[in-house]
C-alpha cells in the first residue's frame, strides 16, 4: 500500500483509536510484525485487534510505571491493599494478596499478562518485562494487569507493549480450536454402554456423565494442568496441609476437597477444579473423571460429569447442607470445552446425542438440573501430534 503524505497522520491516527500502532520498522516486512500497545492502569483486558493462528510465536517487551496510592487506612480494603510504584513484572506477592482475586497466580501483583481470546476461561498468561510466547490456538490476543478490579479503580499509569510476531503460525485461525466434526470411534453401540449419571454411595443417581475424552492417562492429566486445573485434595487432613502450605507460599489455595461419587461402580479417579479464591467453598467449576472399560482407536475414553458449585442448600437425603449446583449444567459442559480447546492439546472434538439422552434430572441431593442431552467428546493429541 502507498500511502501519500498527507494520508500519513490520518492512517496513523486511526491505528491508534485501534488500540495498536505498528511500528514504522515493520511496514514492508512481511517476515516480522511488530505492534506497540499502551495498557493503562484503569484498564482490565486491553483487546490488541491483534488475530493470531495456532502455533504462532510472539516475543513480549514492556516498559514503564503504574501506582496504587495509599487510600483511606479507616477501611478494610484499604489496610489490606497493597501501595507502591512498579514496572510489568509488578509487586511482590504479599499475605493481602491471598485477599484478592488475580488471573495469574504465579505473577506479581500488577504485572503485565495476556491471553488468547475474550472469553473468561481463555487461561491467562505472566509476560512482565519480556517473554516470549508460542500460541496454542487461533484468537485475538489481549493484554492486561494482573489486578482486581479494586486495584484499577485507583491505579494511574501504564506500559507501553512491544508485540514481534516472530512466527506467523500454520495453525486454524479460528478462535477455540478445531470445529465439531464427526468422531469415527463414538458410536450408538459405545454411547449405549456409557451410565448417564454418577451416583453417591447409596447408589442415589446424581450428575449426568456431560463429556468424555479420549487419550492416555498422561495425555489427561497434561490437558487439564496446562488449562490451569487443579486437582482437588481428597482428604481433608489433605486439604489443612494444603492450605497451610499455599498460605506460606503465598499462593490461593483452590484444591478444597469435594465428595467421593460412583461411576462404573468405584470411586473417581480424579477431581479437578476450577475456583475463585476465597470463594472456593461456595463457588468453583468442578468435575469428576473415571476411566471407562472401553477404547476408542486404541486409546483410553474417560467419562466426566461436570459441574459448577454457586452455593449452599439443603440436602433433601439428610436435611444437612450441600453445595448447589447451577442447574444450567450444559454451561460447564461448555466451560470445560472452552479451557481444554485452548490448550491446543484438542484434536478433535463434536457434541453427540445419545439415544436416550438426559434433559431433566436431580443431583443426588435432591437439586434439579436440565441439560440438551448433548455429551461433548474431546480427542487429545498423541504422542505424534495427532
Amino acid at each position: 500500500m502507498r500511502l501519500s503524505i498527507a494520508e500519513l497522520p490520518r492512517t496513523l491516527f486511526g491505528l491508534i483509536l485501534a488500540g495498536t500502532l505498528i511500528s514504522a520498522s515493520s511496514v514492508g516486512q512481511a517476515a516480522r510484525k511488530s505492534y506497540k500497545i499502551q495498557i493503562p492502569a484503569n484498564k482490565e483486558w486491553v483487546d490488541t485487534n491483534i488475530a493470531l493462528r495456532g502455533g504462532a510465536k510472539l516475543k513480549f517487551t514492556a516498559i514503564g510505571q503504574i501506582t496504587y496510592p495509599a487510600g483511606d487506612k479507616s477501611s478494610y480494603e484499604s489496610k489490606t491493599h497493597t501501595v507502591g510504584t512498579f514496572g510489568p513484572d509488578g509487586l511482590p506477592r504479599g499475605f493481602a494478596d491471598l485477599l484478592h482475586e488475580y488471573a495469574v497466580g504465579n505473577a506479581g501483583h500488577g504485572a503485565l499478562i495476556g491471553r488468547i481470546g475474550s472469553t473468561d476461561y481463555a487461561q491467562a498468561f505472566a509476560i512482565g518485562t519480556s517473554q516470549e510466547f508460542d500460541v496454542p490456538v487461533g484468537g485475538r490476543l489481549f493484554l492486561g494487569l494482573n489486578q482486581s478490579e479494586k486495584d484499577a479503580a485507583t491505579a494511574t499509569g501504564s506500559f507501553e507493549v512491544t508485540v514481534e510476531v516472530l512466527e506467523e503460525g500454520t495453525g486454524d485461525a479460528s478462535p477455540g480450536g478445531p470445529a465439531d466434526t464427526r468422531i469415527a470411534g463414538i458410536s450408538p453401540a459405545l454411547l449405549a454402554k456409557i451410565p448417564r449419571r454418577v451416583s453417591d454411595p447409596a447408589k442415589n443417581p446424581g450428575d449426568m456423565v456431560n463429556v468424555l475424552l479420549v487419550g492416555t492417562q498422561d495425555q489427561v492429566l497434561q490437558a487439564f494442568s496446562t488449562a490451569g486445573w487443579v486437582q482437588v485434595d481428597k482428604t481433608v487432613r489433605a486439604a489443612a496441609m494444603s492450605a497451610i502450605m499455599d498460605s506460606l507460599e503465598k499462593k490461593d489455595y483452590l484444591t478444597m476437597p469435594m465428595s467421593v461419587l460412583y461411576l462404573f461402580d468405584r470411586p473417581q479417579d480424579y477431581g479437578f477444579a476450577h475456583a475463585e479464591p476465597l470463594r472456593v467453598a461456595m463457588s468453583r467449576n468442578h468435575l469428576r473423571v473415571w476411566k471407562s472399560p472401553y477404547e476408542v482407536d486404541g486409546r483410553p475414553l474417560w467419562c466426566v460429569a461436570a459441574t459448577h458449585d454457586i452455593g449452599f442448600e439443603r440436602d433433601q437425603r439428610n436435611n444437612g447442607v450441600t453445595h448447589k449446583i447451577d442447574p444450567a449444567v450444559d454451561e460447564e459442559r461448555e466451560y470445560l470445552n472452552g479451557t481444554l480447546s485452548g490448550t491446543g492439546l484438542v484434536v478433535q472434538r463434536d457434541h453427540v446425542t445419545p439415544a436416550n439422552p438426559l434433559t431433566v434430572a436431580k443431583t443426588a441431593t435432591g437439586g434439579e438440573f436440565h441439560s440438551d442431552g448433548r455429551i461433548l467428546v474431546l480427542v487429545l493429541k498423541n504422542a505424534a501430534g495427532n
